[in-house]
């Protein structure tokens, strides 16, 4: 995979970056938002409970949905790094490893997802415990969800900051679409104290959040990036790289 996102020319690798950008933000959303805003009700554990045994396929597309979005979100993160490596590549590898630690705490929340169901079907491994007891149990694990996914938005943020201004560095994609991502970025580390963020969700964060990356991805998706200024500026990466080897 590694291999042909490396050979992809820089306007493919661009637009196919937006694509699994837009989609991990449709199945993130859908399963750990809209899915679970459905099922949950906040402080009745028995409700909840009673929501997720019967409406079980939708928790199971929910589950799906989450995990499938993480898949999307290693991607794009391979491929946001190609790209903007030309520009520092030092701090593109840490943008890319800030956001492949995000997405490992994306997948643990997925794991936290899911936990529900197997206690809520019971068994005999759980048999010691009383319904009420193990209603107050998957409830918690959804509590659990939710805090790893603040933290997974904690590491997105700090990669929107890294990446906005690796655009705003870069020549082949408009400046203004990296200060955009780095305010939204800002935005989303406030989740490091979740009762400021719920606070400045609506409106601030949600407004920074989109004029950040829904402009960036129609970019992607539509025009691409320059291609020449692209290879311009891995040309002169690429010496200035030559010249310290040579030096050292």
């Amino acid at each position: 995979m590694m291999q042909r996102i490396t050979e992809s020319s820089p306007r493919l690798k661009a637009r196919m970056a937006g694509v699994f950008q837009l989609l991990e933000a449709v199945t993130a959303a859908s399963g750990e938002v809209i899915i679970l805003d459905r099922l949950v009700v906040a402080g009745n554990a028995a409700a909840t409970a009673a929501n997720i045994l019967g409406h079980e396929r939708l928790f199971w597309l929910g589950f799906s949905s989450s995990l499938i979005g993480v898949g999307f979100h290693i991607a794009w993160a391979l491929l946001i790094y190609e790209l903007l490596k030309p520009v520092n590549r030092s701090v593109s590898l840490l943008a890319a490893f800030v956001i492949l630690v995000g997405c490992a705490i994306q997948a643990l929340a997925c794991l936290l997802y899911l936990a529900p169901l197997p206690i809520l079907q019971g068994g005999s491994s759980l048999s010691a415990f009383t319904p009420e007891q193990l209603q107050a149990l998957a409830l918690m694990f959804l509590k659990l969800n939710a805090y790893a996914f603040n933290i997974d938005l904690v590491f997105f943020g700090l990669w929107c900051v890294l990446t906005g201004y690796l655009i705003f560095r870069s020549t082949f994609l408009p400046r203004v679409l990296g200060v955009l991502l780095a305010i939204s970025g800002l935005g989303f580390v406030t989740y490091l104290y979740p009762p400021l963020a719920y606070h400045l969700f609506f409106p601030y964060i949600a407004v920074a959040s989109a004029l950040g990356e829904i402009p960036l991805e129609l970019w992607l998706i539509v025009m691409g990036v320059n291609v020449e200024r692209w290879k311009e500026q891995a040309s002169t990466a690429g010496e200035r790289r030559s010249q310290r080897a040579m030096h050292s």
